[in-house]
């Protein structure tokens, strides 16, 4: 059974496309968004993990970290993996993700993000061993091409109609809107994207965090009621889950965390608590694909929804949509990949094929995309460890 004998770990930042930078600095703080960081955001901070197996083949994870939500920056990410997890990853089978989860939870608690890389990485690495692509792994693809949701930043009312428009004339039908800047505001922006658009769209709302006090989000979001809302996503503080769960028990709308959500036990904890109708899961939370897939099962055994969504780059955009076409019965909600349009780059040899509102599943042997050496150097903000 081949083993994996090489970790390799390197942080980057790509930056977002110059038209992103510009537009994201008229909009709301600069981030497009509700959340207080004083930093601008002028791209994504990431960290690319190699696994390297004894018969030479390679799996490759991706993990988007962002301090205001993450907690960790790309080079602390690494030096949990070099320091603490990797040794508990060499000298193992990459098909033994349940061991090698174990063995680094009992040694090194939470550190859900770096867990979730190296696990990632895994799947991609038994593709590669396999000749198989990863959704054989999750019980097979139910699709072909999954549909997709639009990010929509904060800014103007008549700006967030008229990128909506454009999305809509690309064929998305779901649209993640950002808001929080005031209930006044939050009613204006979804109303007028209600009636620009039409009944037949989805619309689903992120406040980041926006309302610090429960009853306040309680009424931002009754005032949206009326205008058919899949769901809120983090309507206050990441870390009052009491907050969560006063907000949807009184509102008829299912809420979502996002921050304040990076574990099994985090979902958990609020699914008890009566704290969320909705499960939110990306790349690098709760853990990786195998939480992931726990997470999904859990949310259907509980009568509830699951949403993929990241702005992730091609290796985590294609693994969210071989898990997508795997449980897509069970999602019931668009994934939201957003990546390949902010970033500059997205670090794949060949870009994924996204037309109409879709993404197609890319059909070759693990993630089905190739990591592009060059691009990985270009991004670099500081040596590759390798550990062996």
């Amino acid at each position: 059974m081949s083993r994996i004998v090489r970790v390799e770990l390197t942080p980057l930042f790509v930056p977002f496309h110059k038209h992103v930078q510009e537009s994201m600095k008229s909009t709301e703080g600069g981030l497009g968004m509700a959340i207080g960081a004083e930093e601008e955001w002028l791209g994504g901070d990431f960290v690319i993990c190699r696994l390297t197996s004894d018969d030479g083949k390679c799996g490759v994870g991706e993990a988007f970290v962002w301090l205001p939500e993450t907690g960790v920056s790309p080079e602390q990410l690494v030096d949990i993996i070099e320091k603490s997890l990797s040794r508990y990853v060499i000298g193992e089978s990459p098909f033994n993700v349940e061991a090698i989860r174990h063995r680094m939870d009992i040694n090194v608690n939470r550190s859900d993000v770096a867990k979730g890389l190296i696990d990632m990485a895994c799947y991609d690495l038994m593709g590669q061993i396999t000749g198989q692509p990863a959704h054989d792994f999750f019980g097979g693809k139910c699709v072909d091409e999954v549909p997709l949701a639009a990010l929509i930043a904060l800014s103007d009312v008549e700006t967030m109609i008229d990128l909506c428009r454009t999305f809509y004339e690309r064929g998305i039908r779901t649209f993640r809107l950002k808001l929080g800047r005031s209930i006044q505001s939050d009613v204006e922006i979804v109303a007028g994207i209600r009636d620009a658009l039409g009944p037949e769209v989805r619309l689903r709302v992120d406040y980041n965090q926006a309302y610090k006090q429960p009853p306040e989000a309680v009424r931002a979001i009754k005032a949206i009621e009326p205008y058919e809302i899949d769901f809120a996503e983090q309507p206050v503080a990441a870390s009052n889950y009491n907050g969560m769960a006063y907000v949807q028990q009184r509102v008829s709308v299912p809420v979502m965390a996002h921050e304040g959500c990076f574990s099994l036990q985090d979902i958990a904890s609020l699914v008890k608590m009566g704290g969320i109708n909705i499960v939110g899961l990306n790349s690098e939370r709760p853990g990786g694909v195998t939480n992931m897939l726990r997470a999904i099962a859990y949310a259907e055994m509980e009568g509830l929804g699951a949403v993929l969504h990241n702005q992730c780059l091609g290796i985590a955009s294609a693994m969210h949509i071989h898990v997508a076409a795997a449980k897509y019965h069970a999602l019931g909600h668009a994934i939201e990949l957003f990546g390949h349009l902010m970033m500059e780059d997205d670090l794949i040899k060949e870009r994924l094929n996204y037309s109409n509102g879709t993404a197609k599943v890319p059909t070759g042997p693990g993630w089905g995309v190739e990591l592009d050496e060059v691009a990985l150097r270009k991004y670099a903000t500081g040596p590759t460890a390798i550990i062996e």
